[in-house]
């Protein structure tokens, strides 16, 4: 009998597939094709014959948890104890699925806004828990009397996810205020904040859960190097938590993974010594500029992107298929591979719009934008 009878192939992997099996230009999945860093793999190829190849402690190669307080402090203003607030993971998909692993027990309930990344819901219901779903604001705000109605005293954790994939929106000081109000009548809720593209923001900076003070004794924050150094593949990221969290979630990570690639934590150890955060969001927002500018003459109509590296735009003035559908036919006939944002609802629900990834070159973008530009 299967534990996730539900679960079926992601979207992401059904249009990747069809990406491949039509030619299609691929915007769907959420991965740079571009050239990473050379100095990024200059450090790697010159590690690789060197002795970093065995077993790292289990939450981590030493300087590199220390370069993550350092980062931590100067983006954040907030000091950590790299040695109980800090895990490297492999990715942040583990670290979200390590934490609710942890933490969340049979039959407490977990608050899930949507549109949600789909790696959310597993984890709640391996844990024999349940997964509360709240959907967002039509323009992606967070409805907070609709959240708090959702809370009960059975919610163990809500997930928060800013910058938010796929919708772009970032949060503002008004949401963690009104998150605030809610805490104080809900004081067992921990919070698992999901800043994956803490460092892909553009006209105004995320609000980190990291700086709010209320938060800090009761949440845990995940994050992704391999979002911020366009090294998916690599598969590593880091999840920072108090204390007496993070000795819960170190409990079951010892037992996932142990601990994470070493050559990898000595080569990111190393590449944070010369590279600038700083810039990322100025390098995203060129791409996002130059994406809706290619596409300002189409049928399309783009919504606002706040950060990360997606574009959602409505179809609505094109068909009146429904986004899986139009998201198929836009492959078969057209030549370009996007995801559906009703598969990011537990209710599926369809709005018309579609999610496309701008983390490409400017002649993948070009390309992608002449074709889509024709329809």
């Amino acid at each position: 009998m299967s534990k996730l009878p539900n679960v079926t192939t992601s979207i992401f992997t059904v249009m990747s597939k069809m990406a491949v099996e039509y030619n299609a230009i691929n915007l769907s999945q959420g991965f740079p094709n571009f050239p990473v860093d050379e100095r990024l793999t200059d450090i790697v190829a010159r590690l690789a014959k060197e002795n970093v190849h065995q077993y790292t402690p289990m939450a981590g190669y030493p300087p590199l948890m220390n370069k993550i307080a350092k980062l931590t402090l100067s983006s954040y203003n907030r000091t950590i104890n790299p040695d109980t607030e800090l895990l490297v993971t492999a990715g942040a998909t583990q670290g979200i699925f390590t934490t609710i692993l942890a933490l969340v027990k049979e039959n407490d309930e977990v608050v899930i806004l949507d549109p949600s990344y789909d790696s959310y819901e597993s984890p709640v219901l391996l844990c024999k828990a349940k997964p509360v779903r709240v959907a967002l604001n039509d323009d992606y705000t967070p409805n907070w009397e609709r959240i708090e109605k959702a809370c009960s005293a059975k919610t163990r954790m809500m997930i928060i996810n800013n910058p938010h994939n796929p919708t772009g929106k970032i949060l503002t000081e008004n949401d963690f205020v009104q998150l605030k109000n809610l805490l104080e009548k809900y004081p067992d809720i921990i919070i698992l904040s999901d800043e994956v593209y803490e460092y892909i923001t553009f006209e105004e900076k995320h609000i980190s859960a990291q700086t709010k003070d209320f938060l800090l004794d009761r949440c845990v924050m995940v994050s992704s190097f391999g979002k911020s150094f366009h090294i998916t593949g690599w598969k590593i990221g880091y999840t920072i938590a108090p204390e007496h969290l993070m000795k819960e979630i170190k409990k079951v990570h010892q037992f996932l993974v142990f601990s994470v690639n070493s050559i990898s934590q000595f080569a990111i150890s190393e590449y944070l010594d010369v590279v600038d955060m700083n810039l990322l969001g100025k390098f995203y927002q060129e791409k996002r500029d130059y994406f809706q500018k290619l596409l300002q003459n189409s049928r399309f109509e783009l919504k606002p992107c706040e950060g990360t590296y997606f574009q959602v735009a409505s179809y609505a003035k094109i068909s009146n298929e429904d986004d899986v559908t139009f998201c198929k036919n836009l492959i078969i006939n057209h030549g370009v591979a996007a995801i559906p944002i009703s598969t990011f609802y537990s209710d599926h629900k369809d709005q018309k719009l579609i999610r496309f990834c701008f983390a490409k070159d400017d002649f993948t973008l070009e390309s992608a934008a002449k074709k889509l530009s024709e329809i």
